[in-house]
């Protein structure tokens, strides 16, 4: 059992690995936790199918770009989070930030950075997903380390291509993989528990 007292000092000792942003586009993500009687859960958004969206249908963390008006990507994680779910981060307990992670496109860079950003949310706190969203899941830590769950995604449009995948919830299409299971391998890393691929 992953121990919240000790992911909490993991992460807030944590020295992120920053990518430097350049000409980059950037944006920001939010892994919220919360701690129940059965163990430590995070998040995850399903993302409404949308054909200008390069995550569409894919599990993800709440998100999104950071605008000119955001003073920084945790604003901009924390500003999302309260559009895509309705939990507002300003009263939650901040942990400290993942690994920056490169965007890709088809397995290559997409010109984009995206910053993870680490909470606490209070156990009771109410989701509301709107349009941007079409399931929210709370999924235990544990199932990552269940091999079990563990499968292979064949990348949408290069079919030749697989990831490693997560299986988080009994819908079978319901996997993190891509962008947001390198966060949460990341995420493992700096709390010192070995994730499997």
């Amino acid at each position: 059992m992953i121990s919240l007292a000790s992911i909490k000092k993991n992460v807030k000792a944590h020295q992120p690995n920053a990518i430097d942003l350049g000409d980059n586009k950037h944006a920001a993500v939010a892994l919220m936790l919360r701690e129940t009687e059965y163990g430590v859960e995070a998040l995850f958004i399903e993302r409404a199918k949308n054909r200008d969206d390069p995550w569409s249908g894919q599990m993800a963390f709440p998100g999104g770009m950071v605008e000119r008006f955001d003073v920084d990507a945790r604003q901009a994680a924390e500003r999302e989070t309260v559009e895509e779910v309705g939990i507002d981060l300003a009263v939650a307990d901040y942990l400290g930030r993942m690994d920056d992670q490169q965007g890709r496109h088809r397995g290559h860079p997409r010109g984009i950075v995206v910053r993870g950003y680490v909470y606490l949310v209070d156990d009771q706190a109410r989701v509301k997903a709107n349009y941007e969203v079409q399931d929210i899941v709370w999924v235990s830590l544990q199932r990552f380390l269940d091999t079990r769950y563990y499968t292979r995604v064949r990348h949408p449009v290069e079919p030749n291509e697989t990831f490693p995948g997560i299986r988080v919830s009994d819908k079978e299409h319901q996997v993190v993989w891509g962008l947001t299971h390198r966060f949460m391998a990341s995420f493992f890393s700096m709390v010192g528990v070995e994730f499997g691929d």
